[in-house]
């Protein structure tokens, strides 16, 4: 009952694919389509191939050491598609057990028709630093490990991709004894052949990208899993002169808790940062800090980047805007049945929360009269303290339709309200909401939802 019909999903993505309304929550949990939890998918990157985005990253499911590379697509980067394990793990050697295989990126190199897959690759204690080469004929299919290396005999920590217009391609590197490295490919995309630019500076996670002529490039400071205020660069030449770094955020805002990952140019309107809000002692609970970023100042070289609890992307036209106002509904208000009841929560909007949803007595909030100011799909807010060390499901259904499977990530603190999206259809006028269980032990505990209304 509680698993995805494929066929309508297809359809729904067909559908709202160009949808302006649906939104981007930074550091919700994401679950995605035919996956049935949170998407896991860190310190990746994305390409695109025709008209579909596909995201790449690391599989953090069972903590710090390699599981798999995966890869999911999606239309509008709001409705996300898994396609697969395109990278696991091994009986042996580089992609063995105990083995650290980081910041995936792919790229395409339309001479040898083959996706290019660049890794870092470590030992356990983080003392190989290391780049992996892999590679396949489609996206997100199986890829064959090639070697790993170190570049011109340098480490090689945190990397990044990026590629021009003519398919020249080049890697940014993270070495601590020397700095930061920008190393051109060769056109195969299977070795380096000339350092471009070096930094003194260590750069941790660098991400680059070209707007109007000028290059741009972003990184974080090395405070391990601890976030800090990131910075960038600009240039006119990848050979420099590279400008001083500057932060692109408020002073001691640490990155709205997240670091650089990738930088995704849409349009000249539209360059979202995609950063990391790492979990140190539970990985798999890292989340998505995906945010616009502004351009202004002379060639629009001075970047700033400002935290939106929700905002409203549209990729066909390249723009985006902040999000919609949004009407509440408080979980202690709503029709609680089969053991559901209200519990106390500190930190919740009204200092109460709704549990025992699903269980062994199959408990239900009933959310009745839910607004909405005409018929369609929106994304809605979910806020929920979850204080297990693993995630839980529920069901999320409108107007009596089949629920749809929605993941709550852990908080490991039952009064600390965290926030998952689900995209529903709305009817125009009053609407109900069920929230339920799914067969799988206690679902989540509810604070409240937020409902956005059409503009």
């Amino acid at each position: 009952m509680y698993q995805y019909i494929i066929a309508a999903l297809a359809l729904a993505v067909n559908v709202y694919a160009a949808s302006s309304e649906l939104q981007i929550i930074p550091g919700a949990t994401l679950t995605a389509n035919n996956y049935g939890r949170h998407m896991q998918a860190h310190g990746g990157g994305i390409i695109k191939v025709d008209d579909t985005f596909y995201l790449v990253g690391e599989d953090k499911t069972n903590g710090t050491f390699f599981h798999n590379i995966n890869c999911f697509s999606s239309k509008n980067l709001v409705e996300w598609n898994y396609e697969g394990a395109i990278l696991s793990q091994t009986g042996k050697d580089e992609l063995g057990p105990n083995r650290i295989v980081e910041r995936p990126k792919v790229i395409y190199n339309k001479s040898t028709k083959k996706y290019v897959l660049y890794l870092h690759i470590d030992g356990m204690f983080y003392n190989e630093a290391k780049v992996g080469i892999a590679t396949s004929d489609t996206v997100c299919g199986k890829y064959e490990f090639h070697r790993s290396f170190r570049p011109f005999d340098h480490e090689s920590r945190d990397m990044g991709l990026y590629q021009e217009d003519d398919g020249t391609a080049y890697l940014m590197s993270e070495d601590r004894p020397t700095g930061a490295h920008i190393y051109k490919l060769s056109d195969d995309y299977l070795d380096v052949t000339d350092t471009v630019y070096t930094w003194k500076k260590a750069v941790e996670s660098p991400a680059m990208f070209k707007r109007n002529g000028n290059y741009y490039i972003f990184g974080s400071d090395l405070t391990g899993w601890t976030t800090n205020d990131n910075f960038y660069s600009t240039a006119p030449n990848l050979a420099g002169p590279w400008s001083e770094w500057k932060k692109f955020v408020p002073n001691g805002s640490k990155t709205y808790n997240s670091q650089t990952s990738f930088i995704l140019p849409i349009s000249n309107d539209l360059v979202i940062y995609m950063g990391d809000r790492w979990h140190e002692k539970n990985l798999m609970r890292s989340t998505y800090v995906w945010l616009p970023l502004e351009f202004s100042g002379t060639n629009d070289l001075d970047v700033f980047m400002r935290f939106h609890d929700h905002w409203i992307i549209d990729v066909e036209k390249g723009t985006w805007r902040k999000g919609q106002d949004e009407e509440q509904y408080s979980g202690q208000d709503a029709n609680l049945s089969n053991g559901a009841r209200v519990l106390g929560c500190a930190n919740c909007k009204d200092q109460r929360s709704v549990g025992y949803i699903g269980g062994s007595s199959s408990g239900e909030a009933l959310f009745s009269k839910v607004k909405a100011n005409g018929a369609g799909k929106r994304m809605m807010r979910i806020f929920s303290p979850n204080g297990d060390f693993t995630e839980r499901f529920a069901g999320v259904s409108i107007n009596g339709q089949e629920p749809i499977r929605v993941a709550f990530l852990p908080t490991n603190d039952a009064d600390t309200p965290d926030v998952a999206g689900v995209i529903v259809d709305f009817k125009d006028g009053d609407n109900t909401i069920k929230i339920q269980g799914t067969g799988e032990g206690w679902g989540p505990d509810v604070d409240r939802v937020m409902v956005p209304m059409f503009t």
